[in-house]
């Protein structure tokens, strides 16, 4: 079941006066986003990629955001995934988890975003896994909510949408904003989902259906690791929150071959969909 979440508070991209206004066929769930009920333990992983540059200075950011909210550092830990990287990243990640208790580091000795999170995730005792891009391009304020929905409100994933009428996009080029909306228009028509947006680097769920879900289909090594978990979750009826996220777009050098990743995507998108079960056919 894929619903639409709205929140009040602060929430960056959707005022009280817009909440109220929402229809009857979206479900209302109203979370304040500086109000966290803790219960569930949670794992932060950042896949990374020689990131030396800006690896110190993210998680300290992201280190610091978790300590202030969630005050028992036993309850999170902060997951760097590193997969592959050939310059300083490995040793900068490691100095991190000497210094900060709640930071890890987990080697993954082959590239592939998918690989990445598979290996943090399968290996977690967290209830809750998830990730977010080092960039931190994802308003930070959205993780308590994500966490208020799994913690709360009864849901099985959570992920943000950079496409919703609500999401507010800050520094985006107009190429990726093309190419976001034609791949996901794609996802919807070949595949029939219902989600919005499935590249957004900002999902979580309940670490009890990761095995399931990639039982079902989610098992790319790359990218699209993370839009099979979104497909795959709907094929098997996971109560699922679409979070409308204030997002950042990183302003520096895209290390993405748009061409290259366009042809990769639609190759899995063919593949997947013959994973999709008879009983979820339109």
């Amino acid at each position: 079941m894929l619903s639409v979440c709205k929140f009040v508070g602060d929430n960056p991209g959707i005022s009280d006066k817009e909440t109220e206004s929402i229809g009857q066929k979206e479900k209302r769930f109203i979370l304040a986003e500086n109000q966290v009920t803790f219960h569930m333990t949670f794992d932060v992983t950042i896949p990374v990629l020689n990131e030396e540059a800006s690896l110190d200075r993210q998680v300290r950011i992201l280190h610091r955001f978790l300590s202030e909210h969630f005050p028992d550092s036993s309850q999170w830990r902060i997951v760097i995934a590193d997969n592959g990287s050939t310059d300083n990243t490995r040793h900068i990640a490691a100095a991190l988890g000497d210094e900060l208790p709640e930071v890890q580091l987990v080697q993954v000795p082959e590239r592939g975003v998918g690989l990445a999170l598979k290996t943090s995730w399968m290996q977690s005792n967290a209830d809750i896994v998830g990730y977010m891009d080092l960039d931190l391009a994802t308003d930070l304020r959205h993780f308590i909510q994500a966490y208020n929905a799994l913690n709360t409100e009864g849901f099985d994933l959570v992920y943000g949408s950079r496409l919703h009428a609500q999401s507010k996009v800050i520094g985006r080029t107009v190429k990726r904003e093309i190419t976001s909306r034609v791949f996901n228009t794609i996802l919807k028509v070949y595949l029939g989902v219902g989600y919005s947006d499935g590249m957004c680097g900002f999902k979580w769920l309940k670490r009890e259906h990761v095995a399931p879900l990639m039982a079902g289909g989610a098992m790319s090594n790359g990218w699209f690791f993370s839009t099979e978990l979104l497909t795959v979750a709907e094929w098997q009826g996971l109560k699922m929150c679409e979070l409308p996220v204030q997002w950042t777009d990183d302003t520096t050098e895209s290390k993405v071959d748009i061409p290259k990743l366009a042809k990769q995507y639609l190759k899995a998108m063919e593949v997947l969909k013959q994973r999709k079960p008879k009983s979820s056919n339109p």
